[in-house]
């Protein structure tokens, strides 16, 4: 029967070459036999443009090529990471851009995609930056800055990034259950597959519209990741290893 994958957080860059491997062999072997794959979100650690020609980008967009014309469809959402992944990399590598959310139909279940730093509504400051960088002036200002400008920008961001985190606790930076809910009603969807949390769970939610399910995709490391796997309405978590 036809295979549907989800995966996420890949945080794919040069620092993590085992990851990026991992990654390709993937793309290689295992997704091919699949009919479609969606990356929601941090497919990438920085995207600073479709322009920049840093490793790993040449490779992996090579890879998601040839997995789109092997014939498996894949759709690619923007995470907070690489949410400046554009048309130029959609037509090199054959990928269809997501908007977050995306809602889709798995065997007649309104399922509901998402990269889910959206649902975190608790880490306000996060929020306020989000619609910051994501206002479509502030990108384009970004992108006409030089190669070497965007790149001394996004590494500043890291690092900041990385030490704002540091000092947030475990709760703000999980999703927020009447967000959760609220976006499934808003959808009218009965599971909602997500990222960003980095805590892989199957969660079963008892709503006022029904029953529900939150599935919460797995962080990718060198030496292991994880892809979750539909196929005809059976769900299993699978674990990609080297």
């Amino acid at each position: 029967m036809p295979e549907t994958l989800f995966v996420s957080d890949l945080h794919l860059s040069p620092d993590r070459p085992g990851t990026v491997s991992l990654f390709l062999d993937f793309l290689a072997t295992r997704a091919p036999r699949a009919q479609s794959l969606y990356i929601l979100g941090d497919l990438f650690d920085a995207w600073i443009g479709d322009d920049d020609d840093s490793p790993p980008a040449a490779t992996v967009c090579a890879g998601l090529r040839g997995l789109t014309q092997a014939g498996t469809a894949c759709g690619i959402m923007r995470g907070n990471r690489d949410f400046l992944l554009g048309r130029r990399f959609a037509k090199d590598t054959g990928c269809t851009l997501l908007k977050d959310p995306t809602l889709i139909d798995l065997g007649g279940t309104p399922t509901l995609l998402m990269h889910g730093d959206l649902l975190c509504t608790d880490d306000l400051a996060y929020q306020r930056f989000r619609r910051r960088i994501r206002n479509p002036l502030i990108q384009r200002l970004f992108l006409w800055k030089s190669l070497a400008s965007r790149r001394a920008i996004a590494a500043d961001y890291r690092r900041k990034s990385g030490t704002a985190t540091a000092a947030k606790t475990e709760s703000i930076m999980d999703v927020n259950a009447d967000t959760v809910a609220a976006y499934l009603d808003r959808y009218g969807a009965q599971t909602l597959i997500h990222g960003h949390t980095h805590r892989p769970a199957d969660h079963r939610l008892d709503l006022p519209g029904g029953p529900a399910t939150r599935r919460v995709l797995a962080e990718w490391h060198p030496d292991h990741g994880e892809a979750l796997v539909w196929c005809d309405g059976d769900w299993r978590r699978e674990a990609i290893t080297p």
